[in-house]
């Protein structure tokens, strides 16, 4: 099961969403830099369940331990490992999951590939699996600060089913984005998707959505032409993620209904620097940061457990329903907004690097 995640600066995650914990191990950290377990549970807070009332009720405090690679408070260059408990495990309320396959989940395609499972919750197709990635993007965080101490990555949900927001990529303020349960920045869309999502919960039922990213001020020269592309590894993260069904960068898909006069971002200097009038690319052209904002989207499908009952079939090929029980979220995307910016910290830390040692080379 491929569990592992970058080039220079690499994680692996481990645990399963019912068992006695989850965590991740980071290989690459640069030595001497400051890390506490302080660093890491902020992002921890806004990613775990229980903290309103449009999202999961499972209570877990999502408490992190730093296991090795710090020595007072200072990274040693070492695997970091990090372990966040499960405290309130509840298998018993999927007992009927492990005879029923709960439709649109992994369930069968599981079964199906390992000839084995982990019923409980889901196990590693949990959501509980990316506290691991929450963790150490936070690292990244961290390691981005001190490499690249401008850049600043945000992001917020933008849709929740048919609702829409209006929100300026370039102005958009953490405080912003944090002052609702939703995490829209438009206030009014977000009074309207809290809504919509506490209907779809009373019924049974989830929502999906988008969010949308942003990094401000990326150096220009980061990824690697070819497989190695910024905008491809973006993706990549992105679309690892559970219940995520898409990822459109710059113009994305509208893009395609331009022509090249319309659609290219045209130069021009700008206090010394190379600069572009618009950012349809953005930020990324030829796989290689341009200087520009980078801007993308991802599109988040309904969670797949819901509590109406739906056909399905057994693990012993028979025809049958299944109403799924247990602590779900109506909507995934409130607590999906730092987990992207986690594997966008991730992405940009890894190529930040490898920048880095290029940079080191004579030319």
């Amino acid at each position: 099961m491929a569990s592992t995640f970058g080039t220079l600066f690499r994680i692996s995650t481990w645990g399963e969403s019912h068992g006695g914990g989850v965590g991740v191990v980071i290989d690459g950290c640069p030595p001497r830099l400051p890390l506490s377990e302080a660093d890491i549970q902020p992002d921890l807070d806004r990613r775990r369940p229980g903290q309103s009332d449009i999202v999961t009720p499972r209570k877990e405090e999502d408490t992190c331990t730093i296991l090795s690679g710090v020595f007072r408070g200072m990274t040693l260059g070492t695997p970091i490992s990090i372990m966040v408990r499960n405290t309130d495990a509840r298998p018993e309320a999927y007992s009927e999951i492990e005879t029923h396959f709960r439709p649109s989940h992994a369930d069968y395609s599981c079964q199906a590939k390992y000839g084995v499972r982990n019923w409980e919750g889901g196990g590693r197709a949990s959501a509980r699996e990316t506290i691991g990635r929450v963790a150490a993007g936070a690292v990244a965080k961290k390691v981005l600060r001190a490499l690249c101490p401008e850049i600043e990555i945000l992001a917020w949900v933008s849709a929740v089913h048919d609702i829409g927001s209006s929100v300026d990529p370039a102005t958009v303020s953490f405080e912003e984005i944090e002052a609702n349960a939703v995490r829209c920045p438009d206030a009014g869309a977000a009074a309207a998707m809290i809504a919509r999502i506490q209907q779809v919960r009373g019924e049974g039922d989830s929502v999906g959505g988008v969010i949308e990213a942003v990094v401000r001020r990326c150096p220009p020269g980061l990824g690697e032409p070819v497989f190695d592309r910024l905008e491809a590894d973006l993706a990549k993260a992105m679309l690892s993620l559970p219940a995520t069904k898409g990822f459109e960068i710059g113009s994305g898909f509208s893009g395609a209904r331009l022509r090249g006069s319309e659609h290219n971002d045209p130069y021009k200097m700008e206090g010394g620097r190379v600069r572009t009038t618009s950012n349809r690319s953005g930020g990324v052209q030829g796989g290689i940061s341009n200087g520009e904002p980078l801007t993308f989207r991802v599109a988040f499908k309904p969670t797949a457990t819901i509590s109406m009952r739906q056909a399905t079939v057994t693990a012993n090929g028979e025809d049958s329903t299944l109403a799924a029980r247990g602590r779900h979220d109506p909507c995934v995307l409130p607590r999906a907004v730092p987990i992207v910016e986690a594997m966008t910290a991730l992405v940009l830390c890894d190529h930040t690097l490898r920048q880095r040692a290029l940079d080191a080379l004579p030319r």
